[in-house]
């Protein structure tokens, strides 16, 4: 199969295409012909090393965990799918290795899910693992209810743009941050309130809407934004990252949880999403879709930030 590998961590010229030997779905496995895979920032920060202490990695190494695509074998004991099925999945593994920048992807079967009647490969390969991201962080850590109030950072971006909306699909006072250029868009996703993060102090602007505090942060933006987003959550309330890690101290300090979040796969969530996404209730981000072969670009492009949507590798 072709696939796009990497030898050793650097940057985008350590990327090239190759032939490499189609892998053989293991018991309980399947593979899956890939389509479609779309770009994180988790996968530039693979490339260029930043994760190795967290994330064991070997070499030849094929970056990518989003998958959206068709049913090419099933391996021992599978049941519910079968040959040509249209599914989707969050394709990591415990070790990172065998991702999706290629045209074929082995994975558990209770990882992978049938894809949404009405999305493309290109529209589905968006959403594993920022839906899972999404999900996972507003119901099963911050258990969010409705009447609570939520404040999301950068509501345009591959997360927000699914935070957003699960989090109004919730009942919650929905909260986020954004530029200007993207707040109809933001608006449109669900959110009840904006705010131009370049141009106004979003902690302000917050406590403004919300004086006793929101009762949950979302952070999806790590560094000053985060550290400065502890004093926006009420006492009692949680902040959730899912970039930079949890300071307890801090948290003491405001009387407020904290957790730090990184997503796992679970194909029974994302039937859940697929239902929400087949009734209306979710839809894909805004897409540019690239060839596989220009997966260099699109990870350079997602590391400088701004990208609204997603960028989707397209697998011929």
């Amino acid at each position: 199969m072709k696939a796009m590998v990497i030898d050793a961590f650097g940057g985008a010229e350590a990327m090239y295409m190759t032939e490499i030997a189609t892998p053989v779905p293991g018991p309980g496995e399947v593979l899956i012909r890939i389509r479609a895979t779309s770009v994180n920032p988790v996968e530039w920060k693979i490339r260029e090393g930043h994760l190795a202490r967290l994330f064991p990695c070997s070499f030849p190494l094929i970056l990518g965990w989003d998958a959206a695509g068709t049913i090419a074998a099933v391996g021992e004991g599978v049941t519910g799918f079968a040959i040509g099925d249209r599914v989707w999945s969050y394709c990591r593994k415990s070790d990172i290795q065998w991702g999706t920048y290629a045209e074929y992807v082995t994975m558990a079967a209770d990882a992978v899910a049938p894809m949404p009647a009405n999305l493309s490969f290109a529209e589905a390969s968006t959403i594993p693992l920022v839906g899972l991201t999404a999900w996972q962080t507003l119901f099963d850590v911050a258990a969010i209810r409705p009447g609570q109030s939520v404040l999301i950072h950068a509501g345009a971006g591959g997360i927000g743009s699914l935070a957003v909306p699960l989090a109004k699909w919730a009942g919650a006072t929905v909260i986020a941050t954004a530029r200007a250029a993207n707040h109809d868009y933001v608006r449109a996703l669900g959110a009840d309130h904006v705010i131009d993060y370049s141009t106004e102090d979003f902690a302000a602007a917050t406590k403004a809407l919300v004086p006793e505090g929101v009762d949950m942060v979302f952070g999806t933006v790590g560094g000053e934004v985060l550290t400065r987003s502890y004093a926006v959550v009420k006492p009692g309330g949680i902040l959730v990252s899912i970039t930079d890690k949890t300071d307890k101290e801090a948290a003491e300090r405001f009387g407020i949880r904290v957790k730090y979040v990184f997503v796992q796969p679970n194909g029974p969530q994302l039937r859940r999403l697929a239902g929400l996404v087949e009734c209306g209730t979710l839809r894909p981000p805004e897409i540019e879709e690239m060839p596989l072969t220009q997966a260099a670009e699109a990870l350079e492009r997602n590391k400088l930030g701004h990208v609204r949507g997603k960028l989707v590798l397209m697998v011929p």
